[in-house]
C-alpha cells in the first residue's frame, strides 16, 4: 500500500481518479451471535480471513475482508454479534457493532435459515430501522440446512422484520447466491476508485491473524462456557536464522486455573492438539513452516478487568 495515501487512521483513501463506473465502499455484517457472518464473509472474499465457530461470541474484533471485482471493490467489515453484555468485553463489542453501524455504506442484516425469528433477531431488525442514511440488506442464511418450503417461510418472516433494500438468501457452505448477494451489496456502493491493491485480502496484522487462529483451534471441543474466557496473545513471532522456519511464541489467557487444566488436557493432551490444528492453519496462511509454542496463562476476571482488557489488546476501541 506504499503507493496509497492513508488516512488517520491508517485506512487506504482513494485516489480522486476511479475508473469510469467502478464503485468502492464498506458493509458490515450484523446479527445475533452464531448466525454465520465470519463464514459469509469468508466465502465472499474466498479465503479464511475471520475465524469461526459454533459457539457465540466466537468474533471480538471487527476484521475486514476484501472483495476484488473488475467494477468494483467491497469490503466486508465482520463483527462481533449483538447480544445482552454480562461483562465489561461484552459492552464494548456491542459499543463496537454500533459505531461499525454509521460508518458503512451498506449493511448486511443476518438471520439463520434453520431457527425461528428470535426476540434478538426482532431487536436487532428495530435498531436498523433507525439507519435511515444506510441502505439494509436482509440475508437468510444456511439456507442449504432446510428444504424450500422453511425456507420460504422464514423469507416471509424475514419480510416482515422491517424494510430492506433486498432480501437474499445465500449458502456460505455451498456458495449458493454468494456472487448474487457480491453483486446486490456493490449496487448499494458509491463510485469511487479501488481502496486497496489488487491481491490484498484483508489489513488485519499477521500477527492478529494467527493468534485468531490459534483461539479458534483452543475453541473446538472445549466445553460451553469456556470459549467466553480465552483470549490469546501473539508474544513474539519471527523467522528462524538462516532457515525458513517461522518461531512464533503464543499465550492463551483463561480466567481460572480450573480452565487452564482443560486447556491443557490430561498430561498436555488436549493443547498438543490445539497446537496441531492451530499450526496447519498458520503455515496455509503464511505459506511457510511453523514452529508454534504454547503456554497457558490464567488472568483472573480478565472480561470484566479494564486493565487485563488493555493488557489482552482489548482496548475501548478494540
Amino acid at each position: 500500500m506504499n503507493d496509497l495515501e492513508l488516512d488517520m487512521s491508517g485506512t487506504p483513501l482513494a485516489s480522486p481518479r476511479a475508473p469510469e463506473g467502478f464503485r468502492s465502499g464498506f458493509t458490515c455484517f450484523v446479527g445475533r451471535p452464531n448466525v454465520g457472518k465470519s463464514t459469509l464473509m469468508n466465502a465472499l472474499v474466498g479465503q479464511k480471513v475471520a475465524i469461526t465457530g459454533n459457539r457465540p461470541q466466537t468474533t471480538r474484533r471487527t476484521v475486514r475482508g476484501i472483495v476484488h471485482r473488475d467494477d468494483s471493490q467491497l469490503i466486508v467489515v465482520d463483527t462481533p454479534g449483538l447480544h445482552k453484555p454480562r461483562t465489561l468485553l461484552g459492552e464494548r463489542l456491542d459499543s463496537l457493532v454500533r459505531s461499525t453501524l454509521v460508518e458503512v455504506d451498506v449493511i448486511g442484516f443476518c438471520m439463520p435459515a434453520n431457527e425461528p425469528v428470535g426476540r434478538g433477531d426482532t431487536y436487532i431488525a428495530k435498531e436498523l430501522a433507525a439507519q435511515r442514511d444506510t441502505p439494509v440488506v436482509a440475508i437468510l442464511t444456511k439456507a442449504d440446512t432446510t428444504d424450500r418450503e422453511q425456507t420460504t417461510q422464514r423469507l416471509l418472516a424475514l419480510s416482515e422484520l422491517g424494510e430492506w433494500a433486498d432480501i437474499v438468501p445465500v449458502s456460505a457452505e455451498t456458495g449458493y447466491q454468494i456472487d448474487t448477494l457480491t453483486d446486490v451489496l456493490c449496487e448499494h456502493l458509491p463510485p469511487g476508485a479501488p481502496l486497496y491493491p489488487e491481491g490484498d485480502l484483508t489489513d488485519e496484522p499477521e500477527e492478529m491473524l494467527v493468534g485468531e487462529l490459534v483461539r479458534e483451534a483452543a475453541l473446538e471441543g472445549v466445553r460451553d462456557e469456556l470459549p467466553h474466557s480465552i483470549a490469546v496473545v501473539v508474544d513474539e513471532m519471527t523467522p528462524r536464522d538462516n532457515s525458513e522456519l517461522i518461531d512464533i511464541y503464543a499465550s492463551l489467557y483463561v480466567e481460572r486455573s480450573s480452565q487452564k487444566a482443560i486447556v491443557i488436557g490430561t498430561k498436555g493432551a488436549r493443547l498438543r492438539e490445539v497446537g496441531a490444528r492451530a499450526r496447519r492453519q498458520i503455515e496455509a496462511l503464511l505459506g511457510s513452516r511453523v514452529f508454534l509454542d504454547l503456554r497457558v496463562r490464567v488472568a483472573k476476571d480478565w472480561q470484566r478487568d479494564p486493565k487485563q482488557l488493555r493488557r489482552l489488546g482489548f482496548d475501548q476501541q478494540l
